[in-house]
């Protein structure tokens, strides 16, 4: 069994080819795996890391800003809509023969389609990003100071580059 992602797009206001979304995020989601597989972060090891590129299921789900600011709101405790939130599972807690469900990505199209109009790049290269970023955080990376800030951005680069998604 490969790697899998799941994507269910819950909002109508932003068109997207759900086809084209699914296709990249696997890609993206096997190249993520493959970056943590030959460099694992703290919280896991490389036999953990192999395990999960060769069996880990992961859902997204793509909302509007109304809806992620309930769930911004109603988990993390702040009132805006924000561009994704990432739902970790615990990877210590696996049944033999089934895919590691490694979490939940929660992706506004709404606000990925403002904030590529802010950095002046394709909402296709924002959308890449924002799974990106939100897979590392699932797998426990994130950016709370300068060294993992470094680490997890270098690898988010590392990743949407060779993926065809260069920032321009």
């Amino acid at each position: 069994m490969a790697s899998q992602v799941t994507v269910s797009n819950r909002q109508r206001r932003v068109k997207i080819d759900g086809k084209w979304f699914a296709g990249t995020a696997q890609k993206l989601f096997e190249a993520v795996l493959e970056n943590v597989k030959l460099r694992p972060g703290k919280g896991l090891t490389k036999g953990l890391a192999k395990k999960l590129q060769e069996s880990a299921q992961l859902s997204v789900v793509l909302v509007s800003n109304k809806e992620i600011q309930k769930l911004n709101k109603t988990w993390m405790g702040k009132d805006y809509a924000t561009d994704v939130l990432s739902f970790p599972l615990d990877l210590e807690e696996h049944l033999p023969g089934l895919p590691y469900e490694i979490g939940e990505l929660v992706i506004s199209l709404e606000k990925a389609q403002e904030q590529a109009g802010e950095y002046g790049h394709s909402f296709e290269r924002e959308l890449a990003f924002l799974f990106v970023h939100g897979c590392l955080h699932v797998l426990g990376f994130d950016h709370m100071n300068a060294k993992d800030e470094k680490d997890m951005f270098g690898r988010q680069k590392e990743i949407l580059d060779a993926c065809g998604f260069p920032r321009k």
